[in-house]
């Protein structure tokens, strides 16, 4: 997965994550992606800063936020939690529950789980809504 620094034609900046370079380019063509702040869907990839691998002997550096970056990173995790919360967890019979789903062959509710890229992109090619959720360092742990 790449991840792209993205910018809404209303200059909102967003990261967004995808297999390549194409596959930003087919979700962009299709209109699939989208700005997180205003909805525009015409979004282009921004300048990137490199990113620079740091020894282990080196202490990273935690990130500065400014207090609005600190408030929308909480309505994220808040946002994200609620999902977790109110979605069954279907692990990795992700891409077929969504399926059996949207082919009205199961109950119509909110489900997680795991898909592969391959099935992700599918599941968008057959017009299934889906939508990765972010998973914060302390998800990791």
């Amino acid at each position: 997965m790449i991840r792209f620094s993205l910018q809404c034609d209303k200059d909102h900046g967003f990261e967004g994550w995808f297999a390549s370079s194409a596959d930003f380019d087919g979700q962009s063509e299709r209109g699939l992606v989208e700005c997180p702040v205003c909805g525009s869907r015409k979004v282009g990839k921004a300048l990137m800063a490199p990113a620079v691998a740091v020894s282990r002997e080196t202490p990273a550096r935690p990130l500065a936020m400014d207090p609005q970056k600190r408030e929308m990173m909480r309505k994220l995790r808040d946002l994200v939690k609620a999902v977790k919360q109110n979605s069954e967890d279907v692990g990795d019979r992700f891409a077929d529950e969504a399926r059996r789903i949207h082919h009205g062959e199961a109950e119509a509710r909110g489900i997680i789980g795991q898909a592969s890229t391959e099935d992700a992109r599918s599941l968008i090619e057959e017009g299934i809504e889906i939508a990765p959720l972010p998973e914060f360092p302390e998800d990791l742990s």
